[in-house]
């Protein structure tokens, strides 16, 4: 059995201990210089305005729905072949998830698919760049409703020379230790070009608040700490090399043949794929890891959805 995570961070613990003996020496431990050099490293890699730590991933997405304005009874359209997460983040507003279908070889929504989802009660579109490959959201952006790119998975991807995270009207990442981009517990940003969105998402993860003296919004307690931003500093060099490390990987992976075993992933149109994960579709049992959602968010006991979804109960069966 080839196991699912194999990667260490044992060249790089030194230069971590060092940061992290820094925030401890620093006595600052919250929204600090930490997080605020880290928002500025991480959205200059990016090629965006604006980069907002909170307290991971999941966070992420409520708020950055939140910031959109999505609330009770308000529809979002999304793929149920994801992390429960992805849709757990429009629950807990009281909106409700619409899922679409996907493409059985990229494993993403396409603009025809989320098309035929929308109504006139859609407030969003939430396309997820799976496994590190990339969602098209600069094509679902022409459909006229605003898009939040889950690129939790997709850490140096790209589309069309563009970054995974700089492609919709905003974005999210998970830095969860297992992505591309780790920190060493639970962490993740939002990021975009859209001042208003940020300034949004800045009150919302303090509990609604500027300055602590007023209190504006009912907000969250959702803050990237010191520590995890100083530990993000320290890898986010490292990321375009893991990357093109993974690519060089994955080539190899085809160029010995798996694909005579089992159907290998394909990148999107215009796509960097980054390989979070190496996905492969089979009619058999392969001893290569395990089965990725193989229960889809729709038809999970929390969601009950009736979806008629092809093309994710085929990726389901058989990744």
């Amino acid at each position: 059995m080839i196991p699912l995570f194999a990667s260490s961070l044992e060249p790089y613990h030194d230069r971590l201990s060092e940061a992290l003996e820094r925030v401890a020496r620093s006595g600052r431990y919250i929204l600090g210089p930490e997080v605020e050099a880290f928002e500025e490293e991480f959205a200059r890699y990016l090629g965006v305005r604006h980069c907002v730590g909170v307290a991971n991933g999941t966070d992420a997405l409520t708020i950055a729905l939140r910031a959109l304005g999505v609330g009770p009874d308000d529809e979002v359209v999304m793929p149920s072949f994801t992390f429960y997460a992805t849709a757990e983040a429009a629950l807990v507003l009281g909106a409700r998830p619409v899922f679409c279908d996907i493409d059985l070889d990229t494993f993403c929504v396409t603009s025809d698919t989320v098309r035929a989802a929308l109504t006139p009660r859609t407030k969003a579109i939430v396309p997820v760049d799976l496994f590190g490959n990339v969602a098209p959201s600069p094509a679902l952006r022409e459909l006229g409703v605003p898009v939040v790119e889950d690129a939790a998975q997709a850490a140096g991807a790209a589309l069309g020379g563009t970054h995974a995270g700089a492609l919709a009207d905003i974005a999210t990442f998970s830095f969860f230790p297992s992505k591309n981009l780790p920190c060493l517990g639970d962490g993740g940003a939002i990021v975009t070009d859209d001042d208003e969105l940020a300034e949004r998402a800045r009150i919302l993860r303090f509990h609604g608040s500027k300055d602590k003296v007023t209190f504006t919004d009912v907000g969250y307690n959702s803050r990237l700490d010191e520590l995890q931003a100083a530990a993000l500093r320290v890898l986010l060099p490292e990321l375009d090399g893991w990357t093109e490390r993974r690519r060089a990987v994955a080539a190899t992976y085809e160029r010995l043949g798996m694909g005579e075993l089992a159907q290998l992933p394909r990148a999107t149109d215009e796509a960097e794929h980054a390989y979070h994960l190496y996905v492969v579709r089979s009619e058999r049992e392969l001893p290569i890891g395990r089965g990725y959602y193989r229960t889809p968010v729709h038809r999970q006991p929390a969601v009950g959805s009736d979806a008629v979804l092809p093309a994710t109960e085929e990726a389901a069966r058989t990744n």
